[in-house]
């Protein structure tokens, strides 16, 4: 069969097309463990067992394994046949992630032994100048599993409702009521784990109070109200199924930060001499709103106070959430990372991205995750490798939204030494070898001249481990010319000192000498979950959407295991 492809007018190149074929040590594996051209339950059992790994597999389970085949009519009453069984390995249900999508970790710790799926602006539709705000990004982001979602409030023009806007710039605003409306009918949809609303407050005492009446008339008996028993310690995600918790600074100490912090923006200011002359009227009428609004709160966000010589003192009768920027917590990381870690074994750490990100693009969320901050605060409307490492990261424990933290996080040294991420003497714990055969789908999910107008594209394929400084690394196939079915057969080692913490990161990419490299899709793995064996890796477009057909064949080996 060939492949043509029109240079002008009068001139045609054609291309011999290669079908997906198993690549040699494919051929081999079934012919070691098949007889006659064919392979038996028994002998299928004997291969999942020891190349998958998969010790808890029986005859039952390859019986599963052959009925679904039935389905893609490559199953034979006597047995898979080698088609049959390179189908299988490029299935769907020869994933590398579990395939069913169940919460496996201990869910009943403490909120701050988790790492929770965090956006930003999480009304946003754009950028962060002028784009339009809306509900939708909301219910997209909950749909997705993002258990917290960040709503930045507002006086609107008459000073008169709280308001949905990115403050001092030109985003458009949206209806508070209908973003806790948004919230309420999808928190739930993909996740019995709690949904933790921030929000950044700017309102005037009145605003406040008339906002703790619409959250707790929206949300009713899913809104989680705090007790005392829980200001020591924060409870469980298993505890808080179904519920709803609010996290803010309590009434006054946004105003309070603002001044510490010398912000001078017509908004603060105008809110300031608000609260101000609301402060002088209605003194008595003030405290009631205070504990009013104060009671709605669940999670208390804490200030900054004492700048980043003291902003880790932890209060040991008393857990909070901090908040800080990307710039402040790569300071912290550099010179402070152990106290880092131990702020956040009890406390809740929320890293923001800086304000010069306009175009909502986001950081690299492993330095906030190897120092143990569980809130690494995303643009989720953005695109790029870090939202693909979020994407990633969040593929695990059934896809809940809740992570939990690795023990060298959460518990410290025989001498109470505390984990230092950034150390230069951690030990190898394991070495992982990733091998990349080959890749089908392109030219099911892609035109024919997406890649290149006069010929099949050239894929190279980028595989890396994303993760403390000393396990970070990557490297790249050869180039397979013109080929929609490419064979690359290479092999790569990664020696790991946390491989709890490490992502598999791979990228496929076209090709082209004098312009930039087509993208050809992507995915991220948590290494944590990934099953050893020969797998089918199937891949993402930029947005983190999987395509329908598009896929690697690859091999896992964890040494030792």
């Amino acid at each position: 069969m060939k492949e043509s492809f029109k240079v002008c007018f009068c001139c045609v190149r054609s291309f011999k097309v290669k079908s997906s074929e198993p690549p040699e040590e494919i051929k081999n594996l079934f012919h070691d463990y098949s007889q006659d051209d064919r392979m038996s339950a028994d002998e299928m059992l004997r291969f999942v067992i020891q190349v998958q790994g998969e010790t808890h597999a029986d005859i039952n389970y390859v019986k599963d394994i052959f009925h679904r085949l039935k389905h893609h009519g490559v199953f034979h009453p006597r047995g898979l046949h080698l088609e049959g069984f390179y189908r299988y390995l490029l299935s769907d249900f020869n994933s590398p992630l579990p395939v069913t999508r169940e919460v496996w970790q201990d869910m009943n710790q403490p909120l701050s032994h988790y790492f929770l799926y965090t956006g930003h602006n999480s009304y946003l539709t754009g950028n962060q100048l002028n784009s339009n705000s809306s509900i939708e990004p909301i219910v997209k982001a909950l749909r997705k599993g993002v258990r917290v979602i960040e709503l930045d409030l507002w006086p609107n023009s008459s000073g008169k409702e709280a308001e949905v806007r990115h403050g001092g710039t030109l985003t458009s605003c949206e209806d508070l009521q209908k973003c806790l409306n948004a919230v309420k009918e999808n928190a739930f949809q993909v996740s019995a784990y709690p949904v933790v609303l921030t929000l950044e407050d700017h309102l005037t005492p009145i605003l406040q109070k008339k906002v703790a009446k619409m959250v707790s008339k929206t949300f009713g008996g899913s809104l989680f109200q705090c007790t005392e028993e829980n200001t020591e310690c924060f409870p469980s995600p298993e505890s808080l199924k179904n519920k709803i918790l609010i996290s803010t600074k309590p009434p006054k100490e946004y105003l309070q930060t603002q001044v510490s912090q010398g912000s001078t923006t017509d908004e603060s200011i105008k809110a300031k001499k608000n609260a101000d002359a609301e402060e002088q009227v209605q003194e008595e009428d003030e405290e009631s709103v205070a504990i009013e609004y104060r009671d709605l709160i669940s999670i208390h966000a804490g200030n900054r106070k004492g700048g980043l010589k003291n902003c880790l003192n932890g209060d040991p009768k008393r857990v909070i959430r901090l908040s800080m920027s990307e710039q402040w917590l790569e300071t912290l990381a550099k010179t402070r990372g152990s106290d880092l870690v131990k702020f956040t074994q009890r406390n809740l750490l929320r890293i923001f991205p800086k304000t010069t990100r306009f175009d909502s693009s986001n950081y690299d969320p492993l330095v906030g995750w190897i120092h143990g901050a569980q809130m690494v605060a995303f643009n989720m409307q953005s695109h790029g490798r870090y939202l693909w490492m979020m994407q990633g990261m969040f593929k695990a424990n059934g896809g809940c939204g809740y992570v939990k933290k690795p023990d060298v996080l959460l518990s410290n040294g025989p001498g109470g030494e505390i984990f230092d991420p950034c150390s230069q003497k951690l030990p190898i714990k394991t070495t992982l070898k990733v091998k990349i055969y080959t890749g089908e789908g392109w030219n099911m999910d892609f035109p024919l001249d997406h890649f290149d107008r006069y010929s099949p594209p050239d894929f190279y394929a980028k595989v890396g481990i994303a993760g403390v400084p000393l396990d970070t690394a990557s490297y790249k196939t050869e180039i397979d010319t013109d080929e929609w079915f490419p064979i690359w057969d290479k092999e790569f080692e990664f020696p790991l000192r946390v491989p709890e913490l490490a992502i598999l990161c791979i990228t496929v990419k076209d090709y082209d000498s004098n312009t930039q490299n087509d993208f050809a899709g992507q995915t991220c793995l948590p290494l944590s979950e990934v099953r050893p064996g020969i797998r089918a890796v199937r891949l993402h477009d930029r947005a983190g959407e999987v395509y329908k057909h598009v896929r690697l064949l690859m091999r896992f080996v964890l040494e030792p295991r």
